[in-house]
């Protein structure tokens, strides 16, 4: 029998870089341990999350914190799949950061009409309030498009019915016996759908907020049913003035905003979908909401009157006017304490449900337009990621607890709870302050001469995968290491190919970079057993032009990412994706020991590590600034 060990995690930054635990609270048999569950070397992944409880289906694990100290967490469970009979929705309390949680309390049973999708708030007196769908009158079919629907009936009924709240006052140990239906304002939205409005289709993902005395709680009016479940949506704020001081909930009223019959939409030409509105409330006490859409883009707007009327809604931008790339998923932005912002997306243009793994993190900062205070969003970092590609993540939460960050999400069967590595969210807003003159872990650093090739000594670099001699059977040990090539160019005039790099061994080991007719970077990784590649989109390379370029290979993910001077490549308008997976059985890029060096580049670098994008974009602004010193 093996050696017992003892070890103890305490949050999701407990296992170093390396892979060694430092500490955890299972008692483990060694041989099982090192072939099971040996920990993930990368904080990134999905699987160093902390589990919340779970009857089986979950979805949107949201956290607020309550006036004794503790999270309290809410979500809608089930023991079927998502839509099934026996959705409802329960809270659990943890009051050491997430890292255990009582016993799931009850908001509504499971064996009641559905009740779903469930957002807290809580008021000025502590007192909290849950707000949710609910299918009081028990309808268990609901008309639908045909096709997809034979008949022209769906049996999933989660979507309709009235929005409720109940509310605990000993923070969320347990919730009122009574709910309280909100009234909505009919609008044109609902009286088109089948039942010209008596029925009602809508649901919430939206966090609540308060502001100047009211409190506001999103809601997405749907107009029918079909092709991808929701056919048509747009976004919509309930507010009341009266939740924080009344003492009857059956007194507070409520309005439905914005005024008029349209809610959020898509741009002028854009899609039916406009749904899963984010709220933040800005430093001059504007609104800003993202969402989804199926344009490819996430859409956004302001209101500088309080969400009686909004700004035309636009497809959100990077502040050089690049649109951002997003799918339908949810995307969330947060106003931290700082002042500061941080978004969740997925960074490519897909127009369905797929596609969101990894998720990325942009960074953003309030500044001035002549309509009011704006955010500019930083460009993006890989903030979590699974192995598999179709696992999806979604509906996240963000939590700031003393200087710490953490974030949420649901694959919807294992919600997680994930602490954020600070020197990346610090990345992502110091996109915006000071550049910075150099990045750790350079293995190479050379000034070239320009206009004719070079030889260099290679170093060695880090693998990517070996034997893990700790292992039973001697397998993989994946080390989720990365390496990344950095140069600066002005590309030759040239009407072919032009190669950049070569350090290809004979067996074909190595790398080779080029750049095309049209100004896209190519690329080939091989270990000798697997080859890599990508290209770039056309025209990122310009003739003449002085560029920085950094090609990333993550190992965490198996994700190439290619920085051009302050820009992450997203695939332009023509590419879904900017960026490529690669070979989990891919196992490093050492070749030959000297590599060749084209005419064009002026610098290279190597770095034996995962450079994040934050650093390439700060490290460019250092570089353009010595450029202009120099000249």
């Amino acid at each position: 029998m093996g050696q017992v060990k003892t070890i103890q995690f305490r949050n999701a930054l407990d296992v170093d870089p390396y892979g060694r635990v430092n500490r955890c609270e299972l008692n483990v048999m060694s041989p099982e341990f090192n072939s099971q569950f040996r920990p993930v070397p990368d904080s990134r992944h999905v699987s160093r999350g902390l589990p919340l409880p779970t009857e089986g289906y979950s979805d949107q694990p949201y956290i607020i914190k309550t006036d004794d100290g503790a999270w309290l967490c809410v979500f809608t469970t089930g023991s079927g799949h998502e839509g099934q009979p026996g959705q409802h929705v329960v809270t659990s309390r943890s009051v050491d950061r997430g890292r255990t949680w009582d016993s799931c309390v009850d908001v509504e049973p499971a064996d009641g009409p559905e009740a779903s999708y469930a957002v807290l708030l809580k008021a000025s007196s502590g007192r909290v309030f849950c707000f949710y769908n609910h299918n009081t009158d028990n309808v268990r079919e609901v008309v639908a498009d045909d096709p997809p629907y034979a008949g022209g009936i769906c049996r999933r009924v989660d979507s309709q019915g009235y929005f409720v709240f109940k509310f605990s006052d000993d923070h969320g140990r347990s919730w009122s016996a009574e709910r309280y239906p909100i009234f909505v304002r009919e609008s044109k939205i609902d009286r088109e759908n089948p039942y010209g409005g008596k029925i009602r289709f809508f649901w919430n993902v939206g966090r609540p907020f308060r502001h100047e005395g009211s409190a506001y709680v999103s809601l997405h009016k749907v107009g029918g049913l079909g092709e991808g479940f929701f056919t048509r949506s747009e976004g919509w704020l309930l507010c009341s003035e009266k939740l924080d001081t009344a003492d009857d909930p059956r007194k507070i009223r409520w309005k439905t905003l914005p005024e008029g019959e349209t809610g959020l939409c898509t741009p002028p030409g854009g899609g039916p979908i406009a749904e899963e509105q984010s709220y933040s409330v800005m430093s001059d006490g504007s609104f800003f909401s993202v969402y989804r859409s199926i344009d490819g883009h996430p859409v956004c707007a302001y209101s500088r009157d309080q969400g009686r009327s909004w700004s035309e809604p636009t497809y959100m931008a990077y502040p050089d006017g690049r649109l951002i790339k997003h799918p339908r998923a949810a995307n969330f932005a947060w106003r931290c304490e700082s002042g500061k912002y941080l978004y969740w997306f997925h960074n490519h243009g897909g127009r369905w449900y797929e596609d969101r793994n990894p998720v990325w993190l942009c960074g953003g900062v309030e500044r001035e337009s002549p309509e009011g205070r704006v955010i500019a969003w930083s460009q993006p970092e890989i903030v979590l990621y699974d192995d598999d590609p179709f696992v999806r993540m979604s509906y996240p939460d963000l939590v700031e607890d003393r200087g710490r960050f953490f974030l949420t999400e649901t694959q919807k069967h294992i919600p997680r709870v994930h602490e954020v590595e600070p020197d990346l969210i610090r990345g992502l807003w110091g996109q915006f302050e000071a550049p910075i003159e150099s990045i750790d872990g350079r293995v190479l650093d050379l000034d070239l001469e320009e206009g004719r090739s070079h030889t260099i000594e290679m170093p060695r670099l880090p693998a990517f995968l070996g034997r893990d001699i700790g292992r039973p059977d001697q397998g993989t040990g994946d080390f989720r290491r990365g390496v990344s090539l950095g140069f600066q160019i002005c590309r030759p005039l040239s009407d072919g190919t032009l190669v950049l790099m070569d350090s290809r061994a004979r067996d074909g080991r190595g790398v080779i970079l080029s750049v095309d007719a049209k100004g896209g970077l190519e690329m080939l990784f091989s270990d000798g057993r697997t080859r890599v590649s990508w290209k770039t989109e056309d025209g990122v390379l310009r003739e003449s032009v002085i560029q920085n370029v950094t090609v990333i290979l993550d190992g965490g993910p198996r994700i190439i990412s290619i920085v051009v001077d302050d820009q992450l490549l997203d695939g332009g308008r023509d590419r879904q994706f900017g960026w490529g997976r690669f070979s989990p059985h891919f196992r490093g890029i050492d070749g030959r020991r000297e590599a060749g060096i084209g005419p064009g580049i002026r610098r290279f670098w190597i770095y034996d590590r995962t450079v994040r994008i934050s650093e390439t974009v700060s490290h460019h602004r250092w570089l353009e600034r010595s450029l202009k010193v120099d000249g």
